[in-house]
């Protein structure tokens, strides 16, 4: 009996969760669609040293179309205006391009330290 309300609840849940999985979703692509950008570019390589390395590890088109993407977005931002209607409905905001270099950085660094190797980069957060 214990089993079958754990299965219910359990259904209940993941269904629960995937709704509110498809409305975030929706939310966030429907922001990201007014600016141009693109959920990685939302990662600040300032903020963390992995984003850096895995952005100089991408081919220079990428970067320099993430950066085109940021700043187009700031320039919209402070003009307080959107990407036209046509413009945005070519967005993909959901396009990846920079989580599995991030992913594969990551696990180097990982790597480097369980092995007590020198890490790939001396920089501090200031």
């Amino acid at each position: 009996m214990a089993s079958l309300v754990k299965k219910a609840f359990g259904k209940v849940t993941k269904s629960a969760v995937d709704w509110v999985t498809i409305q975030y979703c929706t939310v966030v692509g429907n922001r990201l669609r007014h600016y141009g950008l693109r959920h990685d570019d939302l990662y600040d390589q300032t903020f963390d040293l992995d984003v850096q390395e895995a952005l100089n590890r991408l081919p220079r088109e990428v970067v320099d179309a993430r950066n085109q993407r940021i700043k187009r977005a700031m320039d919209l931002s402070m003009k307080h205006e959107y990407l036209p209607n046509e413009l945005q409905a070519l967005q993909t905001p959901f396009r990846g391009y920079l989580y599995d270099m991030l992913e594969l950085v990551k696990a180097e660094r990982k790597e480097r330290e369980a092995l007590g190797a020198t890490p790939l980069y001396e920089r501090t957060i200031p």
